[in-house]
């Protein structure tokens, strides 16, 4: 008989949207009495994640003590209920032992936060969303979920990736077990379609869902103005976590695995057999082959975009258009000196290293770059969603030289006052640089370097150079 399963839901939410997941994992085998719903405060201003993973500890704790609920157990998890699963593994198991949890199923996680986070901080969200609640949305909790959150970029450094690369994590081998389950399209419905964004489910990005996060280093204090950088250590070691991405699924459809979609009936059924498999896993090796199986799934929906017929034989008359399941990469830059200070007032521009002229630059911002999101928190944090296809059809298509065909990107960050200068003491304007991306992925040739995954968030801390001017301090007799 299969083990206990808790179920864990997002933000505005309540254990109630798991019901039909229930009765799915009913009708496969599970016994009711070995269902448990988690419910948690996330509409109320003063309750932060973190709040919500501590009493997730001390309730599981006491259920375990008095024999209730048995270890190990299993955790699937909706949109934020993802931050809250993590923040309780990664704050009381920091590397995985002992872990009452070994399988966590997430659906359509907010692993790197939403767009729609901003909004339900703002004004028109707390009319629309609170006004039966004193106006309240969860301010801490949705300043954890916007994009490019210090929360975010904290908690991946504990859980996901070592930048000093001494440390080890909660997940992999022999630890616990993470999968991720994405949707790749929009809402259908007519109003909720507002909120719909190319490469997202409607309210979490694909990439930001992803576990499989890239963390890398760009110290320019370290001499010149070019740097290689130094890449973060995962802290799963060379362990890939499964990561699917369905054609058919929204953030709403994704909890609900006997839900008709509008596609076919296999395409349909692939969301309920997929954590089927997840909860079935046994063994490291299976689990590594779930990675590799899910990788698949994840190539036939990117395949989709350039072929409209399969589209529509698969995901039925509402298939979405090509450009909502393009994949992005996204990337959250956080900027600071090398006294450790941030810097909030910095450009970052992209071009195509060793051309002339500004219509790459121009390409880049109006057909590639998708969004960029300053942290509301902190202007040093900012999101850029860039779109993967874009770049190769609208920008290496219009570069003749393919050894020109690549992505750099330039930072420059406003001086202080005019006693300090940022990178050289002795003239404005200087500035860092660093190929990120080449159009040939599988290149390395010394110069251009594939840095950007698919699909993927991208960490990137960029250290800048604080000078003094020659009068700042000086000594005379």
């Amino acid at each position: 008989m299969p083990g206990q399963v808790v179920l864990v839901h997002g933000w505005s939410d309540d254990s109630t949207s798991f019901r039909n997941l229930r009765d799915f994992l009913v009708a496969k085998g599970y016994a009711v009495e070995q269902i448990w719903f988690g419910d948690y405060i996330s509409m109320e201003d003063d309750v932060r994640i973190e709040d919500a993973a501590r009493r997730m500890h001390n309730v599981v704790s006491s259920m375990i003590e008095n024999g209730t609920l048995t270890q190990p157990f299993d955790l699937i998890v909706h949109s934020t209920g993802g931050l809250v699963a993590r923040e309780w593994i990664a704050s009381r198991y920091p590397d995985g032992r002992g872990c009452p949890v070994k399988r966590v199923v997430m659906l359509a996680p907010a692993n790197f936060g939403s767009r729609l986070a901003a909004l339900g901080k703002s004004m028109i969200g707390r009319v629309a969303k609170g006004w039966n609640n004193w106006f309240q949305t969860g301010t801490q909790m949705l300043r954890g979920l916007e994009l490019a959150s210090p929360y975010q970029w904290q908690l991946a450094r504990r859980d996901l990736l070592d930048p000093v690369g001494s440390g080890t994590g909660p997940y992999g081998a022999g630890k616990v077990w993470p999968f991720v389950i994405v949707g790749g399209r929009g809402y259908t419905e007519n109003m909720r379609q507002i909120v719909n964004e190319d490469g997202s489910d409607g309210t979490v990005r694909v990439a930001a869902a992803n576990l499989n996060a890239v963390g890398f280093t760009i110290d320019f204090s370290a001499g010149g103005e070019k740097r290689q950088p130094e890449m973060w250590t995962p802290r799963a070691g060379d362990i890939r976590f499964p990561f699917a991405v369905l054609p058919d699924r929204n953030h709403g459809t994704i909890v609900d695995p006997a839900r008709p979609t509008g596609a076919t009936d296999a395409t349909a059924a692939v969301l309920g057999e997929l954590v089927l498999d997840a909860l079935r896993c046994d063994t490291d090796k299976r689990y590594g082959d779930i990675a590799q199986e899910w990788d698949t799934i994840s190539d036939e929906t990117g395949k989709l975009v350039a072929d409209a017929a399969k589209r529509s034989a698969l995901l039925g008359k509402d298939a979405p258009k090509p450009e909502a399941l393009h994949q992005f990469f996204q990337v959250v830059t956080y900027v600071r000196d090398d006294d450790g200070q941030p810097i909030e007032d910095y450009f970052l521009e992209f071009y195509a290293p060793r051309t002339q002229g500004s219509a790459d630059i121009v390409n880049f911002q109006r057909d590639v770059l998708k969004d960029v999101h300053v942290n509301g928190d902190t202007g040093s944090l900012r999101c850029l969603f860039i779109d993967r296809e874009n770049l190769f059809r609208d920008y290496y298509g219009k570069i003749p030289d393919p050894k020109r065909r690549q992505l750099a990107v330039s930072i420059s960050a406003a001086n202080p006052g005019r006693n300090i200068r940022y990178f050289d003491a002795t003239r404005e304007g200087a500035k860092g640089e660093l190929i990120v991306h080449d159009e040939d992925e599988n290149r390395r040739d010394g110069i251009g370097v594939s840095r950007l995954r698919r699909n993927t968030t991208h960490l990137v801390e960029i250290i800048v150079p604080r000078m003094q001017i020659d009068r700042v301090f000086g000594l005379s007799r």
